[in-house]
């Protein structure tokens, strides 16, 4: 996928989000807000998978785990969505190890516990 295109998802994402948000607003679970946005993506014929599992591997070796990536957009764009009061730099450094684990190259980290979905959203980018 070029860039351009990737862009172009990343904001019909944004804008899924965003409608999700204005229905709903902030104050809900996380799993609210995942379920409603995999299906506003559904109506807007945008491929995604929920819930992906990717295995652990250190050295070469799996360490019997997984990581879980909220909602991954075209196999390419990772969400890593939230309803916290606030985002930490733990959780950016969480969606960049999804991104670098899985060689994509960007991601939205995406708050919905916020007034306007507008501030509560960051993009993150695998420079690899």
């Amino acid at each position: 996928m070029t860039l351009e295109e990737l862009n172009k998802i990343s904001k019909q994402v944004l804008d899924a989000a965003i409608e999700v948000h204005k229905q709903l607003g902030p104050g809900l679970l996380e799993s609210v807000y995942e379920y409603c946005l995999c299906k506003e993506l559904e109506l807007r014929n945008i491929k995604y998978k929920r819930q992906v599992k990717i295995p652990v591997f250190y050295k070469n070796e799996p360490v019997g785990t997984n990581f879980i990536i909220d909602i991954l957009v075209e196999n390419e764009l990772v969400l890593e969505l939230k309803a916290v009061e606030i985002v930490l730099p733990v959780h950016n450094a969480q969606l960049l190890s999804y991104l670098r684990l899985t060689n994509k190259r960007l991601g939205i980290l995406i708050n919905f516990n916020v007034p306007r979905l507008v501030d509560g959203w960051k993009r993150v980018i695998n420079g690899y």
